[in-house]
């Protein structure tokens, strides 16, 4: 069964954490409706958090264009944290990439070219030339790699999404979603943050041809380090931007624009928003105890309760004081505990409507007790 547990100390933290980085009660900022964005959909993620700020669309299914090369990325810079690439190393050059239809890097393909030009390439000049070279280095082909590339976005949580090739040309079961690409970003971010900076240079030059990033937010707010554009005549302009400020960081998918300055005013009008009326709070440390509750037949009568990694929420600025914290656990709570199962639920209230329910896990492994703790547990279970 489960019953509830308040845990006063529990919820006195939690108030204590928001309230020191919220702003005096009388001050909240009422949150407005998002902005019009004149897009066919969008998203607006906080990061660390997770949690949608605004949205419209974000499950419909359309052309990703040149946004596919975030998985290209993805896997390319996979290839290289598990070895099987490295950044020194050169690859050479098909006449399939070669031939690549699109914007390019303009590869020769007499001379191989280093993993590191070719990722430059990839994400700077959004080069479909060397997006294949890197489909045909990891899978043998582009259509393995396509397999890989769906493999990977299933992983990712991208259920919506599927790819028939490494770099956005068209095809009509070439499809994704804005939900979908704001995971794939987040996940860049992440996975590989040492690799996360070339999404923030502003030209790449390479066989003489010097070509800028195509992400004009880059050029006009210095708070934007990524991420990535794209554009057909089906997809319209996309654009998928992230922005960090005092400690925040903002990730914005917008898809169909009209154009390549809409694609980028719209988004910074959905960036604005984020952080104007919204804040983000670092409640709980990776694998810092939020309880330690009552468990039986273990060799512990105790078990710490918490999350694998940091907690943040965001919620509209001011309101920070006003957060309530509830715990329910499971009980009774029975050995053997491994580490990281679920034991139960903390719940996060404003004005008395639900936040969101975040699952507490187990910081610790539990082993079963001997045959006296085992008894001696059965009769307190007995008057439970």
């Amino acid at each position: 069964m489960l019953f509830r547990t308040l845990n006063f100390r529990l919820v006195a933290c939690c108030l204590t954490l928001f309230t020191a980085c919220a702003l005096p009660a009388h001050s909240a900022l009422p949150v407005p409706p998002a902005p019009q964005i004149d897009a066919r959909a969008w998203i607006l993620i906080d990061f660390d958090s997770g949690q949608t700020l605004a949205e419209n669309n974000p499950d419909s299914k359309v052309e990703p264009a040149s946004l596919t090369k975030l998985m290209t990325a993805y896997l390319a810079f996979s290839a290289i944290k598990e070895g099987r690439l490295t950044l020194k190393q050169t690859l050479p050059v098909s006449e399939k990439a070669w031939r690549a239809e699109g914007s390019r890097m303009f590869l020769d393909p007499r001379k191989p070219a280093t993993v590191e030009n070719l990722l430059k390439g990839v994400i700077v000049q959004s080069g479909n030339d060397a997006c294949i070279v890197f489909a045909e280095a990891i899978a043998g082909s582009e259509e393995g790699f396509a397999t890989m590339m769906n493999a990977m976005a299933k992983r990712l949580g991208m259920n919506d999404t599927r790819f028939l090739n490494s770099t956005g040309l068209p095809h009509p079961e070439h499809l994704t979603t804005a939900r979908d690409l704001s995971r794939l970003a987040a996940a860049l971010i992440r996975d590989f943050p040492e690799y996360y900076t070339i999404y923030s240079l502003k030209e790449f030059a390479y066989n003489g041809i010097t070509q800028p990033n195509r992400n004009r937010l880059l050029f006009i707010d210095p708070s934007v380090d990524g991420f990535k554009t794209g554009h057909t005549n089906n997809a319209g302009y996309c654009l998928i931007a992230s922005a960090k400020r005092e400690n925040r960081r903002l990730l914005s998918v917008v898809l169909g624009a009209k154009s390549d300055i809409a694609r980028a005013m719209e988004s910074q009008k959905l960036l604005n928003f984020g952080f104007q009326f919204f804040e983000t709070v670092k409640l709980y440390s990776a694998n810092a105890p939020v309880s330690s509750l009552r468990m039986y037949k273990g060799k512990a009568s105790e078990v710490k309760a918490g999350f694998p990694h940091d907690f943040h929420i965001t919620v509209p600025r001011g309101a920070g004081q006003r957060i309530q914290a509830q715990m329910v656990s499971e009980q009774p709570l029975l050995a053997p505990i491994k580490r990281g199962q679920r034991l139960g639920t903390l719940k996060l209230t404003l004005d008395g409507e639900t936040v969101g329910e975040y699952p507490l896990r187990a910081l610790e492994n539990v082993p079963v007790a001997g045959i006296l703790g085992r008894g001696w547990d059965n009769i307190l279970l007995m008057f439970k």
